[in-house]
């Protein structure tokens, strides 16, 4: 502090080609002045580290808000997707369901078709083997 009296006494020599005593009203001006200046600046600091530290906790609820959101929109888009894959997988079962009763019913139909043409040929078949028996019979008896 001393020195920096000294060098303001010098500069008000050098400026204004005034003398100054270390007791003059003006160097008592310009140590309260400084020390105003220290207080103020402090008193800034403290106000800004209060402010930092508030920032601080306000971007930590930030986040915290920001992830929860997050959080809760990723699981409503999984939900959703859960959703839309269930229902495309409904359809789709449905849909083979549809195809796969479609393409039975149509092997049933043949088979039902090739079964009806079996029992024809076999009922054709018995009452030939019986015409043929008859006939047997009918010769045995005719040679008796």
């Amino acid at each position: 502090m001393a020195d920096q009296i000294e060098e303001l006494i010098r500069e008000i020599a050098a400026k204004h080609g005034i003398a100054v005593a270390r007791d003059d009203p003006v160097l008592v001006l310009q140590t309260i002045n400084n020390r105003l200046l220290q207080d103020s600046a402090a008193a800034q600091q403290a106000q800004l580290d209060q402010f930092k530290e508030e920032l601080e906790g306000v971007s930590l609820r930030w986040q915290t808000d920001a992830k929860d959101k997050a959080e809760r929109v990723v699981n409503a888009a999984l939900a959703a997707s859960k959703c839309a894959m269930d229902q495309v997988l409904q359809e789709g079962a449905s849909a083979t369901s549809k195809i796969f009763r479609s393409e039975l019913d149509n092997a049933l139909a043949a088979v039902s078709n090739h079964a009806r043409e079996a029992h024809r040929a076999a009922l054709l078949n018995l009452i030939a083997s019986c015409l043929t028996t008859v006939a047997v019979i009918a010769a045995v008896w005719s040679f008796k």
